[in-house]
Parts: structure tokens; C-alpha cells; sequence
């Protein structure tokens, strides 16, 4: 009996490590030793299951990329604002159908909820927010408000009514971190290290809004020969590029003028602690109740189902319903997953623009969704 107890565990073994071997293949693949780097972690409700990085996280100066490196997050901000938003509604301090107007003033349609936002069928416009930026030296000097009113001026007419369609929108999740602040009566890069991060142990070196440790910050880049890499300065602004780097256009460090659509910076074990409280059944972020509201799939004013809930999008991998959050922009991109039914989640992070999170997270998420851990 003990021999066949001890080949059957030394074949778990050598099954893991040949796992391992082929993850770790699979992540050089796309991030060869000498370009910008990659982070992958994969957790379930109590422990790390997996983790590695590969690739660089400064080219110029062959600086190898590790897990303790933070990288922006873009568009994965916008579950952490949902989180936020949901965690006022559980104290009662404010309903889904109330309108957005009880909280800030903006020139739309009076009856836009905080629902409409939350699930991007309020019919807001959703312009192309590449010069949504600033460079980080220059945060001192920013204006919050007086950048969403210029574009809250700029774009003022409704796409549709709101509920008639979905239509993904930055500018909504934008106004929601207004409504944050309005509600709870703090700033919303306060309220969410109070209520967020604080909560779950994490520091500000491990995820913020702002850039803790330049030198612990890795750089975003894009491949010099791409169409961005090409035709980058029409489109940003010129300052924001620096000089070649080995075949990579190195962008220099920017936040986003709205920080609650896109702003967190993070490294992808941070954002993995917030997916495994949102799998424990003792969440320190939001109850059962209210967790449940997180994953509910919404619906158009004419009933019609779409992938989206609040705060999630929605998919499925080899029949494995999972929801994710994409995030990209200047220099990197991003995916969060958690699967619910599995027990899992995961996180990939990438300092380059050029990266398919979706179809990369997929190939490597797969080798344990296939398995029950």
C-alpha cells in the first residue's frame, strides 16, 4: 500500500512540474528574454497556485522583470470603482436606479442611474481617450474636475437612450468616481485605499494610483514597427514617447486624467488578492448579498441579456463560464479572470501595448481550468 501511495504522489509531482515546465515555455513564447516582460499569476480562494514573470521590465537597461514590479492597469481600475460603488450600496448610502444627477452635474439625460454606468448602457458618448493623460511629473499641477468638465463639454449628446443599448464608455466610470466622492464625502483615490486596499493588506508599493517607486516601476513600451510604433505621435503627444530602445518606443510614465475608469497601478499579485477575497465566502470587501449583485448579468430596457454585469464582462473558456476585466493603454495591457465555478482566478500583466490578453490568458489559463485544483 505505501508503494503505490508513493508512485501515485510522485507521479502528481512530476504531472505539476511538467505543467510548470510547459507554462514556463508558453510565457517565453510571448516574451522572449530580451523584450518587455510579462507577470501571470493564478490563485484560488487561500493560496497561490501558480506564479511567474519573464521578459524585462527596462529594455535599454536589460532589467528583468519580477513580481514585485508594478505596471499600469488601465481599464481593471473600472472593477475596483464597481467594488467601490457596490460597497456604498450594501451601507445603504445609495441605490442602483437612483439617478446620477442626485451626486454630480453633468449635461445628460436626467434619467442615467448609477446602473446605466455601472453596466455601460447610459448612452454616454465614448470617445477615444488617448490624450486622457498627463505625464506623472506633472501631477502636481493637475485638474481633475477641470478635465471632465472640458470633456464633458466636448462630447455632450447622448448616443441613445439610456438602457436602449450596451456601449462601452470610459467617461461613465469617470463620473462614478465623482459619485464616490459625493457619497462618502472623501476623495476617491482616499476612499479606495480605506476601503480596498487597506482592507486586504496591501500596500502602496503593491498597488495605488500613483507611481510609489519609480525604480520599481516598470516601463511601457511599443514595438517601434507597428502601425502605434509608426504613426504613435499623431495620435499622443510627442512628449509622451521617448527615444528607441532595441526595436521598442519606450512611453514615458503618465496617469490617466480620470482615475476611476483607468488610473490603478498595480502589480498582478495585488490585483490577485482582491480576486481571491471576492472568492472567499468571508470577502472583507463585499458580503454574499452583495457579491452576488457583482456577477448578475444585465439586461437592455427591452430584456435582452448582455455579456456584462456590474463591473464584469462575461465569457467562457472550454465551457467554463468565467468573468473578466481587459485594461490597455500607453505601454501595457492587462486581463483579470476569476472563474467562480472553479474556485480560480488569474491575472496577466504586460509592459508593451501590443498584447493579446485575451487570447494569451487563454491558451495558459486553460491547464488549470481543464483540471480541478
Amino acid at each position: 500500500m505505501m508503494m503505490v501511495i508513493s508512485c501515485l504522489v510522485a507521479q502528481v509531482g512530476n504531472g505539476e512540474q511538467l505543467k510548470d515546465k510547459e507554462l514556463s515555455r508558453l510565457l517565453s513564447k510571448y516574451a522572449a528574454h530580451d523584450e518587455p516582460g510579462i507577470q501571470y499569476i493564478v490563485v484560488d480562494k487561500s493560496s497561490t497556485v501558480y506564479s511567474h514573470s519573464v521578459g524585462l521590465s527596462n529594455v535599454e537597461k536589460d532589467i528583468v522583470l519580477d513580481a514585485s514590479q508594478t505596471m499600469a492597469a488601465f481599464s481593471m481600475t473600472k472593477t475596483l470603482t464597481a467594488i467601490a460603488v457596490l460597497q456604498l450600496v450594501e451601507q445603504n448610502k445609495i441605490n442602483l436606479d437612483n439617478k446620477v444627477t442626485e451626486y454630480v452635474t453633468h449635461p445628460y439625460d436626467p434619467n442615467i442611474t448609477i446602473q446605466h454606468l455601472l453596466n455601460h448602457t447610459s448612452g454616454i458618448p465614448n470617445p477615444i481617450p488617448l490624450k486622457w493623460v498627463h505625464l506623472a511629473r506633472e501631477h502636481d499641477d493637475f485638474d481633475e474636475q477641470f478635465e471632465l468638465n472640458k470633456v464633458l463639454n466636448e462630447h455632450s449628446t447622448l448616443d441613445f437612450k439610456p438602457g436602449e443599448r450596451y456601449k462601452y464608455n470610459n467617461i461613465g466610470y469617470w463620473l462614478l468616481g465623482r459619485v464616490i466622492k459625493s457619497v462618502s464625502g472623501i476623495e476617491y483615490l482616499e476612499y479606495m485605499s480605506e476601503h480596498l486596499f487597506q482592507p486586504l493588506n496591501l500596500s502602496s508599493n503593491e498597488i495605488g494610483f500613483q507611481i510609489y517607486d519609480k525604480n520599481n516601476h516598470a516601463k511601457g513600451y511599443l514595438k517601434k514597427w507597428s502601425f502605434m510604433g509608426l504613426f504613435g505621435r499623431f495620435f499622443v503627444d510627442p512628449k509622451m514617447l521617448s527615444e528607441n530602445e532595441r526595436g521598442w518606443v519606450h512611453i514615458k510614465n503618465v496617469y490617466l486624467n480620470g482615475p476611476s475608469f483607468g488610473g490603478a497601478i498595480g502589480t498582478a499579485g495585488a490585483f490577485s488578492k482582491i480576486l481571491q477575497d471576492l472568492l472567499s465566502t468571508e470577502s472583507m470587501l463585499l458580503e454574499q448579498r452583495t457579491k452576488q449583485l457583482l456577477y448578475q448579468q444585465q439586461m437592455l430596457n427591452s430584456g435582452k441579456e448582455i455579456d456584462m454585469t456590474l463591473g464584469w464582462h462575461m465569457a467562457e473558456l472550454d465551457g467554463t463560464n468565467y468573468y473578466y476585466k481587459e485594461g490597455g493603454g500607453a505601454g501595457f495591457h492587462c486581463e483579470m479572470r476569476i472563474y467562480p465555478k472553479k474556485g480560480l482566478a488569474s491575472v496577466i500583466m504586460s509592459n508593451r501595448t501590443s498584447f493579446n490578453s485575451r487570447k494569451i490568458l487563454s491558451e495558459l489559463d486553460i491547464r488549470f481550468v481543464e483540471n480541478e485544483i
